[in-house]
């Protein structure tokens, strides 16, 4: 009887990575050497889009070829490479322009995609919200729009009537105007989600709490420290761009302040400029972050120029005199030597804390630094009369502040609480006689 066999279905792909000697980060060390580890990135990022890698390719360049990348001496090796391990695909790690990715296809004989291709097809495979189904076809449209071809003797519809006779319009103007439309029609949609999404915002600013944005390089461990420090259960996984949809959940800090975190996508080394301006809308949550929690995987040998590309994207965001707390994450995989000296390389201070998302160790600190750090929100004690009917104010008393003593009366509440500055001020109306509302400009009284 024969044994039944599991059938792998991954696409069988190969991966071309191409180095220059003189590398335009102006990073030092052996070239070699940083194209190995850019190709064991894409690496991860192609099995996280499902490919079966069945071998790669390394070249180093004084300069890239304007026509192949390549050229056409390595075009011709990645053909023969191709059809002895019989891939139908072949990754680039980098991103081609529409000649070079003609003439590549070409030369292999196979499909090529290049890196933001294959980023964009990993956002496809996670968005599970319409707002990042928009942005992620925004991005894919922007993408494909330069890099259309077809015949140029493929007509699609013909004029009639005098003015319009002719060869008519090709199918590749009609493509174009048919992604232009679909591309208008998205930003629309993207701009309703904008202000929906302002929308919520400002209704949870009716109860003020502090907003926390977990940033970081994509698998460094920002899901799984936002499940320790909110009891979610948001997906973590291994792969790379696991979490793509924004998670806001509430946390309490060792101060009984409550503050809400904020899980946003990774960042990436050369993320395709389309793709941040797609997720625009999705990043305004770094953006409008009283604190931004900069997640790091400490276990990395790579983790300092990680930090380097995270940075970049957060100029871009305008975010950079928002007040930070960098994790290091993973310290469980380390040994106590090399925690010992990655500690005493990095500094210990107030705004740097050593933890495991996995383990748990290290968390207890790393709320206290947030703690700390958070600007803070004075506590004002005062004395209340609330309707009985306003449920809504007496939630946010109980919800944002602690109750000292309460008494019902004629009607209202008469209840004594330490609440937060902000919450006093949007409380003013039921402020009792004589009480007044630290640094207010004027005694806050009650005409009740």
């Amino acid at each position: 009887m024969k044994t039944p066999q599991e059938l792998d279905n991954r696409e069988r792909v190969l991966l071309v990575g191409v180095g220059l000697k003189k590398s335009p980060r102006g990073r030092m060390g052996d070239p070699t050497s940083a194209g190995r580890d850019s190709l064991e990135e894409l690496t991860e990022l192609a099995e996280s889009a499902g490919a079966k890698i069945e071998g790669s390719l390394l070249q180093v360049r004084e300069a890239l070829d304007p026509a192949t990348l390549v050229g056409r001496g390595k075009l011709d090796a990645i053909r023969m490479e191709a059809e002895m391990r019989h891939v139908p695909l072949v990754i680039v790690d980098h991103n081609l322009t529409p000649v070079q990715l003609r003439n590549m296809e070409k030369g292999i004989g196979r499909r090529v995609i290049d890196r933001t291709q294959l980023i964009l097809d990993i956002f496809a495979t996670h968005a599970r919200t319409r707002e990042g189904q928009l942005q992620v076809e925004l991005a894919q449209l922007n993408y494909l729009l330069p890099r259309l071809a077809g015949k140029g003797a493929e007509l699609s519809r013909l004029g009639g009537g005098i003015g319009t006779r002719g060869p008519g319009e090709q199918k590749l103007e009609t493509d174009r105007r048919r992604i232009r439309d679909r591309v208008g029609k998205i930003k629309e949609a993207i701009e309703t989600v904008r202000r929906q999404r302002t929308t919520r915002r400002r209704a949870r600013q009716v109860v003020p709490l502090g907003m926390i944005a977990l940033v970081g390089y994509t698998n460094a461990g920002k899901s799984t420290l936002f499940n320790a420090l909110t009891h979610a259960e948001v997906l973590t996984s291994q792969q790379m761009f696991a979490t793509l949809d924004p998670t806001i959940r509430a946390v309490r800090l060792p101060s009984r302040r409550r503050v809400l975190l904020s899980d946003t996508v990774g960042f990436l080394r050369d993320l395709p400029p389309d793709l941040i301006a797609a997720f625009r809308a999705t990043l305004e949550e770094v953006q409008e972050a009283a604190l931004i929690l900069h997640v790091t995987d400490l276990s990395n040998p790579h983790h300092a120029e990680q930090d380097a590309e995270v940075e970049k994207v957060l100029d871009d965001l305008g975010v950079k005199n928002t007040p930070r707390v960098h994790v290091f994450n993973k310290i469980d995989q380390l040994d106590p030597e090399q925690l010992a000296n990655l500690q005493s390389a990095n500094g210990h201070n107030g705004q740097k804390a050593f933890a495991s998302a996995a383990t748990g160790a290290g968390l207890e600190d790393l709320l206290a630094r947030i703690d700390a750090v958070l600007p803070g929100d004075p506590l004002v004690r005062l004395r209340l009369n609330v309707p009985l009917s306003n449920g809504r104010d007496l939630a946010i008393i109980h919800a944002c502040g602690r109750v000292l003593s309460s008494e019902v009366q004629d009607g209202h509440m008469h209840v004594d609480a330490e609440l937060p500055e902000s919450v006093a001020r949007q409380l003013q109306e039921f402020v009792a006689k004589g009480e007044a509302v630290r640094g207010a400009k004027s005694p806050i009284t009650s005409t009740s």
